[in-house]
């Protein structure tokens, strides 16, 4: 019913991920499986609710807070998390990173401390660190295929005076774990412990492979926020968009007033409002049938790496449709690696120390592309680990 196989030519469209490759990896035309935004056409239903959009042919100001748009969330979490949520908490905001820069100057000041579990998003750290506030890193250990959190660990640092806020990352980007009841209720006492505050980055909330995808609104006890978009899910983060729940009213209004009175943004993107509300809308089937099709091209990863390597046993994340490649057991150098990639392979791969120093000796590879690019990108891995081995 939908096509995922056929390549779409992205060059040429201003597109982060081709056009600008050389801006990261310092060479031009490159294959690239970087940034997490996907080679695919947007699903037919949001198509076609631009297009009407558009053919009324009046784009002037708009408001995000409207029935269809909170509507379209409300039914979104109540069929696909079976969670209420309350409309009355909801924000909005260009992006869930500008979200989360917010809260951090409303929550914190500066010299004080965020905790977030590494290796972490690169957006995080620079969030953080351009706030003036300081990262404490709570580094997830890797036990077989899976990521566990030091719960004791993490209650060291959420006991520190100068810790105020907690960014969990929900599920995890980039190890793609999936959260347990057991664990976010477990730091969810903590952080209530510690009059810690939570900010959850929920944005990969859909692609979850094992397990489910628990909202953090179900467990918070002190102030927290819950942020997240369509824009993974559905391909459409060029049209900026985000939204969020805050569960303190006085927090909800200073974040408001940020948005509107400091920043400036009292007008949403209308054409993100109506691709958000037709994707929540109706774009299930379409968001089905590409998971099918992303969890196929992560199981191929797997398949292939394996047979190169067995001694990797590598297994596909719980969620996401970015592989997390440990490549530790074939005691390679990173530097060696990503320069046969580029300058012999002529592919643009994230090295695993973008996300921090619990990164080294690991390749996030973006699968959100036709399988044949994905096999481009598993050769190209094989081919390089071979040539410096």
């Amino acid at each position: 019913m939908f096509d995922f196989d056929t390549q779409v030519d992205r060059k040429g469209t201003w597109c982060t991920q081709w056009d600008y490759v050389q801006d990261r990896f310092g060479v031009n035309d490159l294959i690239p499986f970087t940034i997490s935004d996907m080679d695919f056409k947007i699903a037919p239903c949001i198509e076609q609710a631009l297009n009407q959009r558009i053919s009324h042919g009046v784009l002037g100001y708009s408001r995000w807070n409207n029935t269809q748009y909170l509507s379209a969330l409300e039914h979104w979490y109540s069929s696909q998390f079976v969670t209420n949520i309350d409309t009355n908490m909801a924000v909005y905001g260009p992006s869930v990173i500008y979200m989360v820069a917010k809260l951090i100057h409303l929550w914190s000041n500066e010299n004080e401390s965020i905790v977030v579990h590494t290796p972490a998003y690169d957006a995080f750290y620079k969030v953080i660190i351009g706030n003036n506030r300081n990262v404490e890193a709570c580094p997830l250990i890797k036990t077989d295929s899976h990521w566990q959190c030091d719960m004791t660990y993490l209650e060291t640092l959420l006991a520190k005076k100068e810790v105020k806020i907690l960014l969990l990352c929900s599920p995890h980007n980039p190890t793609g774990k999936v959260w347990t009841e057991q664990e976010l209720s477990h730091m969810a006492q903590l952080c209530k412990k510690y009059h810690v505050k939570v900010i959850s980055d929920e944005i990969h909330m859909d692609m979850i492979w094992q397990g489910k995808h628990l909202p953090w609104s179900r467990f918070g006890l002190n102030e927290w926020a819950q942020l997240s978009s369509a824009s993974k899910s559905f391909n459409i983060p060029a049209l900026t968009g985000a939204y969020g729940f805050i569960n303190c009213p006085e927090t909800k209004e200073l974040y408001l007033q940020q948005l509107k009175s400091k920043d400036g943004l009292s007008s949403p993107a209308v054409l993100s409002l109506v691709a958000t509300i037709a994707a929540y809308q109706q774009g299930l089937p379409w968001l089905n049938a590409l998971k099918y099709y992303l969890r196929d091209n992560l199981n191929f990863v797997a398949e292939k790496l394996n047979d190169a390597f067995p001694q990797l046993n590598y297994e596909i994340p719980q969620s996401t449709y970015l592989a997390w490649i440990d490549l530790r057991a074939l005691n390679i150098d990173d530097a060696k690696l990503q320069h046969q990639l580029i300058h012999h392979e002529k592919v643009a791969i994230m090295p695993g120390t973008t996300y921090g120093a619990e990164g080294k000796g690991f390749l996030r590879l973006n699968v959100g592309c036709a399988r044949s690019k994905v096999e481009k990108g598993v050769n190209a891995i094989i081919n390089a680990v071979h040539a410096i081995r």
